[in-house]
């Protein structure tokens, strides 16, 4: 089974495998400019092979590739927008179930494809993609990606870094053995949170179901509960949505992950904002916005969609009810 979307591409095996995975990079080579490559993965088992697979293709073709490994998702993006890299492709299906696997594709900005762009690729994977004859690139790793990416976010404006140092949070983490095993407790280690690991082995053995739905973290709920943790947070597979646990174990809903984060930035930032969302998310973040003066914009549904809409809007600030912010 193979499923194309404006998130990317996912599947199972036999449809999924070395073969198509290395046509989709080669898509991707002819669709993007010249220049550097970035490529991540999940903690699936799947994605070791994968990933050597789109390295393979990319550098056959002359490109050099800068290979992440095991990193969140945003760490990718993050890495192509703040690099000279033109692209990226993370191997990771995101929630699904740990024997699917797939492909999010990065644009040289860092955001994801914009839905003719993904047409456009889906197009070039399904014709005939002659034979490269370029000289061989070069594939050579980056251990240092997280540390960047965590350095960049804890200096951001609206992250008082004395403030939450001061408080000595303790906090429970669970990453579900996904990509955000290393990030989330190092980030948190980083601003001087006392953390509390459960499912951060970063095995790909998902010790949960992966969605970070209330019912799917029971784990982390008796953990924050048990630790007398201030909160407890849990990652999807691929460290792109986070889901929150009160320090009463109740879980607060993917839903007001987004509320919570825009709750707190209004507060630090002090001045009215822009927030966008989806059409689906919920009605709190018009009341919160409205507390602090600000306003809410809403876009179709789909994370490029509502960065595009924060791209017109000039909002620094937006996210999905599923965690994603």
């Amino acid at each position: 089974m193979i499923i194309r979307s404006i998130s990317g591409i996912r599947g199972t095996a036999p449809e999924f495998n070395s073969e198509y995975v290395f046509r989709c990079a080669q898509a991707f080579h002819i669709q993007q400019p010249k220049g550097v490559f970035m490529l991540g993965r999940d903690t699936r088992p799947s994605g070791e092979f994968f990933i050597e697979d789109i390295a393979q293709a990319l550098v056959s073709s002359g490109r050099d590739v800068i290979n992440l490994n095991i990193v969140p998702t945003p760490t990718v993006q993050f890495m192509v927008e703040n690099t000279d890299a033109v692209g990226g492709i993370i191997v990771t299906a995101s929630h699904n179930p740990t024997e699917w696997n797939g492909l999010k594709f990065v644009s040289e900005d860092g955001t994801f494809l914009l839905p003719d762009e993904c047409e456009k690729l889906f197009s070039i994977v399904d014709s005939d993609i002659p034979e490269s004859k370029h000289e061989v690139g070069l594939h050579y790793p980056d251990v240092n990606a997280i540390q960047k990416h965590v350095i960049k976010v804890a200096n951001l404006s609206c992250i008082k870094q004395n403030d939450i140092r001061s408080r000595n949070f303790k906090v429970v983490v669970d990453a579900v053995n996904g990509a955000a095993s290393e990030a989330l407790p190092y980030m948190l280690e980083s601003l001087g949170c006392d953390v509390i690991k459960i499912h951060c082995d970063g095995n790909g053995n998902f010790a949960r179901p992966p969605e970070p739905l209330p019912e799917n973290l029971t784990d982390l709920s008796a953990a924050v509960v048990e630790n007398n943790a201030d909160v407890g947070f849990a990652s999807d597979p691929d460290g792109d949505r986070l889901a929150v646990i009160l320090q009463d174990g109740r879980p607060a809903g993917d839903e007001y992950t987004l509320v919570m984060a825009a709750d707190g930035y209004l507060q630090t930032m002090g001045k009215p904002e822009v927030i966008v969302t989806n059409l689906s998310t919920t009605l709190a973040l018009e009341k919160l916005a409205e507390r602090y003066g600000s306003t809410v914009e809403r876009s179709a549904v789909g994370e490029i969609n509502v960065v595009q809409k924060m791209i017109e809007s000039g909002s620094n600030l937006g996210g999905e009810g599923n965690g994603g912010v």
